[in-house]
């Protein structure tokens, strides 16, 4: 027969104090009496834990509620923000981009750091950019597959390729930058996406050569540093929570991300936990053979797989049989054919734009052939996994929107004979940031509030 048990003071307390600290996060400066009634907790046990937070500097006093009478029921208790302080890093082949952010998850500054600089460029670092707003800077290229790599993001003319060591240390020196201006003396956690798989149990990147090395190498620094907990995650399951968090999926407890862009990928949430697999590659999806191409993909490149239907190069190619038009290397141009020839970098962006006007202009051949080319690969993953919802992310998943996430489902329903919601997805171009920031957060605050 099990005893039941009851809690202990010490345990009492500190569910009591997570549970006011997580209400203060979540709605911001509260009075004593607000948190009495949110959490039904008596008098003085409130005025206890209040009192305890402060001391542990953990709340403040925050003014006064404007809605009450002064005295001590009108006193507001918040969160200190700057208790602690962290970081979200975006890690692409083209360069990095960061995000430092206080302990609610403001976002207190941002740096750029291209691999390939102009000729005539000085420094590759750019400071007051947004990474984590709605454009492609923070929009995972690849998920390590040989395909969807697009290399150290060099070439071309009047572009020269940064020496990796040099752009892992100017990486991190715009990070601590970036983190002295924003008034952080140091970082508690710094979260990284990368492509590639992340061995679910070491934390570390399986690199098999198809990624720059100073991926690795950026890796190896930030972790060299004292008092800093490094989280390393595959960039399209940072995308997959923030979905889950702040954008599509905010409803759902089981659902798939995927990820349509330069490479192909995808992010599965279970019960409301993310799903890595044995070896991290739960949503390489890139892999998975579907009818349609030209042989089957092998263990070292996805030739032949799901990545050869649905990638940014095959939409243009696709594009470009239904005469659609779109402007290389542009998020909104039309007038240069997406011809097959043009370099992947261009193509990125290009299929983002053939799909947005394909939206505009009512191609609705284009615009079936393409869902029918998704949901035959989401279709594998609805009768394995049956997620119940599938967000469609990335430049295409931005770029089509509702439009092609209803196409995708009518074309699902007839594949699959498990009720499956499709739906755009709406954390934008900064997905991987945003995931990134989530869970350094989630990181700081359990070691702070305590919990799970």
């Amino acid at each position: 027969m099990t005893t039941a048990r009851t809690a202990t003071p010490s345990t009492a307390r500190a569910i009591n104090d997570r549970l006011a600290l997580d209400l203060l996060l979540e709605r911001g400066p509260l009075t004593a009496s607000d948190l009495r009634a949110l959490t039904g907790l008596s008098r003085p046990t409130v005025a206890d834990l209040l009192e305890r937070l402060q001391r542990s500097g953990l709340v403040a006093h925050a003014g006064e509620s404007a809605a009450l009478r002064r005295g001590p029921n009108a006193r507001l208790y918040g969160l200190v923000a700057d208790r602690a302080h962290l970081a979200g890093i975006d890690i692409r082949a083209s360069g990095v981009s960061l995000v430092v952010a206080d302990l609610t998850g403001r976002t207190l500054g941002t740096a750029t750091i291209a691999a390939s600089l102009p000729a005539a460029s000085a420094a590759p670092v750019v400071d007051g950019e947004d990474p984590s707003g709605s454009g492609d800077a923070g929009a995972p290229e690849s998920t390590g597959c040989s395909c969807g790599s697009s290399g150290s993001g060099g070439g071309g003319a009047g572009v020269v390729t940064t020496d990796g060591d040099l752009l892992v240390e100017r990486t991190v020196e715009a990070l601590l930058a970036t983190a002295a201006e924003a008034g952080a003396g140091e970082l508690h956690t710094v979260a990284v996406g990368a492509p590639g798989l992340v061995d679910p149990a070491t934390g570390t990147l399986n690199n098999s050569g198809k990624l720059p090395e100073w991926h690795t190498k950026l890796l190896a620094a930030l972790r060299s540093r004292p008092g800093t907990e490094v989280i390393l995650e595959n960039e399209v399951n940072l995308a997959g929570i923030a979905e889950h968090r702040i954008g599509a999926a905010k409803d759902r407890r089981d659902f798939a991300l995927i990820w349509l862009g330069h490479g192909v990928g995808a992010s599965v949430i279970l019960d409301g936990r993310l799903r890595r697999g044995a070896s991290g590659g739960t949503g390489e999806i890139g892999f998975l053979p579907v009818p349609g191409t030209i042989g089957l993909p092998d263990s070292k490149k996805c030739d032949g797989g799901f990545h050869s239907t649905v990638s940014s190069a095959a939409i243009c190619e696709l594009a470009a049989r239904h005469g659609l038009r779109a402007e290389p290397g542009t998020e909104e141009g039309a007038g240069a054919e997406a011809e097959p020839g043009v370099g992947a970098e261009d193509r990125e962006p290009a299929a983002g734009a053939v799909v947005r006007r394909a939206v505009e202009t009512g191609a609705d051949d284009f615009l079936d052939e393409l869902a029918l080319r998704i949901a035959v690969g989401a279709s594998a993953i609805c009768v394995v996994l049956d997620p119940g919802c599938v967000v469609l992310g990335g430049e295409i998943g931005q770029a089509g929107g509702p439009e092609l996430a209803s196409r995708v489902e009518r074309h699902l329903s007839r594949l699959s004979p498990l009720a499956t919601e499709v739906r755009a997805g709406t954390a934008g171009g900064g997905a991987v940031l945003a995931g990134a920031v989530l869970t350094a957060g989630d990181a700081v605050r359990r070691e702070l509030f305590g919990g799970d």
